[in-house]
């Protein structure tokens, strides 16, 4: 059971992390959540497929291959980063159970997996990648919750009105911090409203995707500073994911700015 409060706010939560248990197999809340965002998500871009010349067959048929990869993608960015920790019982690697995946493996495994696939099918990739922006802004602002429930995620201490109080288990008492998983959750909300609504005036093919990948890196590079829980490179003092994000956001907003330089050149001839 996490005890989980905000002393500023005089909330306190006592949670359970396992929702219920299924013939002696817990269910827990995290994958609930987790399932939840996905099929929100889902249900988004089978609503909008038409408007980005996509059948709501293809999404599906995407899904069925970029799911499952980016499941696996986003456990092996987590142990790539993390290995000392299965160095020594490599059988662990397998137990995704235990928790340890990345959200930046699986947009990465997703992204390859629907490069190919739109090859293949001969489908607009910047449709696909369009849509599939909007969908991961909704997963990922509800599946930052399951971090929440865990008791996860959080940063360093503060004394903010809006701290979180829970019991940190490796310092072994109850501590008061920065909510990241809730400036992650509210960013990619504010993300995917705003989105959403320039997505209908669009001005070109997988504008979004770099917009999204602008903006959500620009958010992960400020908030993963705060994090106590960070993946490093390696070794390094470089936090990957914050590595990742500052990178993402330089390269997206590039290209956003070469494509905006084209355009006001080809209105001008």
């Amino acid at each position: 059971m996490n005890q989980i409060g905000f002393p500023g706010l005089g909330l306190t939560f006592e949670i359970d992390r396992v929702a219920f248990d299924v013939f002696g197999k817990e269910i827990y809340w995290y994958a609930i959540i987790i399932a939840c965002g996905f099929l929100l998500a889902v249900s988004y871009g089978m609503r909008r497929a038409h408007e980005f010349s996509l059948k709501q067959d293809d999404l599906l048929d995407m899904l069925l291959f970029a799911v499952p990869i980016a499941i696996l993608s986003a456990r092996a960015y987590y142990v790539i980063f993390n290995f000392s920790e299965y160095r020594h019982d490599l059988i662990r690697v397998l137990y995704i159970w235990e928790g340890g995946i990345a959200i930046y493996g699986a947009i990465i495994g997703s992204l390859i997996t629907v490069i190919m696939f739109c090859r293949k099918r001969k489908l607009p990739l910047g449709d696909m990648v369009d849509i599939g922006a909007l969908g991961l802004l909704i997963g990922q602002s509800i599946g930052r919750w399951g971090n929440f429930v865990n008791a996860e995620a959080f940063g360093g201490p503060t004394t903010l009105p809006w701290r979180m109080r829970l019991y940190d288990r490796v310092s072994r008492a109850m501590v008061e911090v920065h909510p990241t998983f809730l400036y992650e959750s509210l960013w990619n909300l504010l993300g995917f409203i705003l989105l959403h609504f320039y997505s209908k005036k669009r001005m070109f093919s997988g504008e979004i995707f770099f917009l999204y990948v602008a903006w959500y890196g620009l958010g992960r590079a400020f908030i993963e500073g705060l994090r106590t829980d960070s993946l490093y490179l390696f070794g390094s003092g470089i936090r990957i994911s914050q590595m990742v994000g500052i990178v993402s956001f330089v390269a997206a907003s590039v290209v956003l700015v070469v494509k905006s330089i084209q355009r006001k050149k080809q209105t001008e001839v």
